[in-house]
């Protein structure tokens, strides 16, 4: 492996210090900026030219992307970008940035990552609790950590906010927005019932109150062989006797009472479970 696949591999950006560990010597530094094919951002930090800023702003800021801001590099579903940059930083602080403290995990060295226990446990702590039950349900999907797993981690009255969120995750959902979506019938009081397989129509994200169904539609629900198989699935569901709501992100994450209140209009005087 030379030195760009090396950078590649951590990310695109590292500190010489973290090549010279990886067996990299000075001349071969010295070259590769020669050649054009990376660049020094600063006395001590190298980058490829297609470095992703927040990758840079972590190794130049000494830290590690943690909480939000590394969800994307963990492969994690996330409702919205942080507006501030959240960093694990073992001392010091970054001007304009989330500082977190603490770990418990090794990082994902070489890449200026925090460990994804680190990353669950800081943003429990930090999100809102919405926010950071996606990311935890995520996680659970994917099958890269438990709920009991996090709890031990989150010992004493201090994290009793955080214990609160793993109660919300529950590993059912297919993305984001079907976690908040469960989280907003819950709320309300309605008995949730999730993937739930119905005779001669098949599995529904949701079952409210045993008679109303609501699909939650994602951008493939928009092509043309999806909407045949959707329109299909929704006469099959009236021909049994259920009702339906179809919604999608914009209506889940930005017009949550909307959806709320064309709930509670096709529920209020047949509440069957």
């Amino acid at each position: 492996m030379d030195l760009t696949e090396y950078l590649r591999y951590a990310g695109s950006v590292a500190r010489t210090a973290t090549l010279l560990q990886a067996g990299f010597t000075e001349r071969t530094i010295r070259n590769t900026l020669a050649s054009g094919q990376a660049v020094r951002l600063r006395h001590g930090v190298v980058a490829l030219h297609d470095a992703q800023p927040d990758l840079v702003a972590a190794v130049l800021a000494n830290g590690l992307l943690c909480c939000a801001s590394a969800a994307p590099h963990h492969g994690l579903w996330r409702l919205f970008a942080p507006a501030r940059l959240h960093l694990l930083c073992r001392h010091g602080s970054a001007a304009g940035v989330v500082v977190h403290r603490g770990s418990v995990v090794p990082p994902e060295f070489p890449r200026p990552v925090a460990g994804l226990t680190d990353s669950l446990l800081h943003a429990v702590r930090c999100l809102p609790a919405v926010e950071a039950a996606v990311m935890v349900e995520s996680a659970l999907v994917q099958g890269r950590t438990t709920l009991g797993y996090l709890g031990q981690r989150l010992p004493g009255n201090r994290n009793g906010g955080a214990r609160r969120v793993l109660e919300l995750v529950d590993g059912t959902a297919d993305s984001a927005i079907e976690v908040v979506a469960r989280l907003l019938f819950r709320s309300e009081g309605i008995y949730t019932q999730t993937q739930v397989d119905l005779p001669g129509i098949g599995i529904v994200d949701f079952l409210l109150e045993g008679f109303l169904i609501v699909e939650i539609d994602g951008g493939t629900h928009l092509e043309a062989r999806q909407v045949k198989k959707d329109r299909l699935r929704n006469n099959a569901s009236t021909i049994a006797g259920y009702a339906v709501l179809r919604y999608g992100y914009q209506d889940v994450v930005y017009n949550p009472q909307k959806i709320v209140r064309e709930v509670w209009q096709v529920l209020r005087g047949r509440v069957v479970r």
